[in-house]
């Protein structure tokens, strides 16, 4: 079994501590919180292979504990929490050792994309390469499931639980999924419903019936559906999800590089594709995923 990557996380707002203890616990790290500068010091006999470090903190401030963590555990990599535009500062703790920073607030997936890099770089430096589109994906566990008989009210429920089963600050956000996957009673994925679906579903069945041919200039007001949206979701809420859902997405090996992974989502003009291996789906890798790690490459 793979060990567990140890985080220690410094910053004097319990909140965030709080908050972020419990986002990195449930996505597979141990953390050791500290409040301050002093107390980080203390800790780090307990050997954290990353560390998060705020740099405006009371008392001993991010900048002097990241100078004395340098001298203690060199190796460890540290990435910097900063204030929102707050460049300087940063550029000052990139001169003085830290391996990376964040603005406050920040992603938790690009927080957690930013830890295991730094760990991934401590450990095997000279083996550092460019990441296969399993290393950024979203682990199927991870994403909202449900089978093809559920309706479209369980659908939206189950969407609706996923946003309320992120965490959030004002500085720490984690961000709901905006579909989920349609999968058969032996666990294949089999469609994809997305709120666009949704959106679409309830839409006049007029809008898509073909025109007489002398009727092309025909056109739809909106501003006559007024009470339309409320009656339309209240009438499909029982309809199966196997009647509005999506094809099952775009499949892509989880070996494959991140470029493909690109090409396929602009070919096919798709926002998420299903990730491979070993011929079952582990993971959804979304464009959101790609660009995190644009930001990732253009930091580093």
């Amino acid at each position: 079994m793979e060990k567990k990557i140890t985080v220690l996380m410094v910053d004097d707002e319990e909140q965030f501590r709080v908050t972020t203890n419990k986002i990195l616990t449930r996505r597979g790290f141990d953390t050791i919180m500290a409040e301050s500068g002093e107390e980080a010091i203390a800790k780090l006999s307990q050997n954290p292979d990353v560390i998060i470090l705020d740099i405006k903190m009371k008392g001993m401030d991010g900048h002097e504990t990241l100078a004395e963590i340098k001298k203690r555990k060199p190796k460890v990599p540290v990435i910097m929490l900063t204030g929102h535009g707050d460049l300087s500062s940063a550029r000052s703790a990139h001169r003085e050792g830290a391996y990376d920073y964040l603005s406050k607030p920040c992603d938790i997936d690009v927080l957690v994309g930013k830890i295991r890099d730094a760990h991934r770089r401590s450990v095997s430096p000279q083996e550092y390469h460019e990441k296969a589109v399993i290393d950024v994906m979203i682990p199927i566990d991870e994403y909202t499931t449900l089978t093809s008989e559920m309706t479209v009210k369980d659908a939206i429920l189950a969407l609706k639980k996923s946003f309320q089963s992120q965490m959030a600050t004002s500085q720490i956000m984690e961000t709901g999924h905006r579909s989920l996957l349609v999968v058969d009673k032996y666990g294949k994925v089999t469609g994809a419903l997305t709120i666009l679906d949704l959106m679409q579903m309830i839409m006049p069945a007029y809008l898509s019936a073909p025109k007489p041919s002398l009727a092309d200039s025909i056109q739809y007001s909106p501003m006559f559906w007024d009470g339309m949206f409320t009656t339309e979701i209240k009438r499909m809420a029982a309809r199966k999800i196997e009647e509005v859902m999506s094809p099952a997405p775009y499949t892509i090996d989880g070996t494959a590089n991140l470029m493909e992974a690109a090409f396929m989502m602009l070919t096919n003009n798709v926002r998420r594709l299903s990730v491979m291996r070993g011929g079952e789906v582990v993971g959804v890798v979304r464009e959101q995923d790609l660009f995190f790690e644009m930001d990732k490459i253009l930091s580093e």
